[in-house]
């Protein structure tokens, strides 16, 4: 599967106008109004993460599919997500499922450090050129199982696990720095799924439910089968 890649975007940028659109119809006009995080969608050409033949209906409110069973997640959540982190200039972050890179861009702008995990190689080199092609100088992006975070560089301040999850585990929120936040969708007993912001305060995590959303599972955070021995 092809990507796009930053060096084929033509200097007048043709999908500026799409980008404007996104940012203008669907995400301000949905409760996103953090001036910063507006103006890095607004600025991050989304067409270099996604497939060529999908290039066209990158800035579309949906899920993309870039590798398979591996999606790019709505430009909305991610934007409804990242709002919710509350994210600061000298934050260090964490994108668990870094894929094509496109989050990590996004969270480059708005932290100090970035660090992705990502368990596809293919996903991860794709990642690294990607932000070396927009001169992205704070994320790097490391390869290796998704369900174990990335501990060696954390503690973190904001962590971004970037598709569904059935539950958090223990092992990522202990990588959760004192008064840090995690996001992520999760699915919800009943209902198709959630956004979710996980707190970190005086060594307990505790979550509450932002808004309903749902997408496809993270590989390595899928339900737990009920009948597993």
């Amino acid at each position: 599967m092809t990507l796009a890649s930053a060096d084929v975007i033509p200097t007048h940028d043709i999908y500026a106008k799409a980008r404007f659109n996104m940012v203008e119809s669907q995400i301000r006009t949905n409760k996103v109004t953090d001036s910063k995080l507006l103006a890095a969608m607004s600025q991050t050409p989304r067409q270099i993460f996604v497939p060529t033949a999908l290039a066209g209906v990158a800035y579309v409110d949906k899920s993309l599919r870039i590798a398979p069973n591996r999606y790019l997640q709505e430009p909305l959540v991610i934007a409804r997500l990242l709002q919710e982190a509350m994210v600061e200039p000298g934050d260090k972050a964490l994108v668990i499922g870094a894929g094509t890179g496109y989050s990590a861009a996004i969270l480059a702008d708005l932290a100090g450090s970035v660090a992705g995990v990502e368990s596809d190689p293919g996903l991860a080199d794709t990642a690294r050129s990607n932000l070396a092609a927009l001169a992205v100088s704070n994320a790097v992006v490391h390869t290796g199982p998704l369900e174990q975070g990335l501990a060696a560089s954390g503690p973190y301040d904001v962590i971004l696990i970037d598709g569904m999850i059935a539950d958090l585990p223990k092992q990522i929120a202990d990588q959760i720095a004192d008064h840090g936040r995690l996001v992520t969708v999760q699915a919800q007993e009943g209902r198709c799924g959630a956004g979710m912001l996980y707190r970190m305060l005086g060594g307990s995590v505790s979550g509450r439910i932002l808004f309903d959303a749902s997408g496809p599972f993270l590989p390595g955070f899928e339900p737990r089968s009920a009948f597993a021995l």
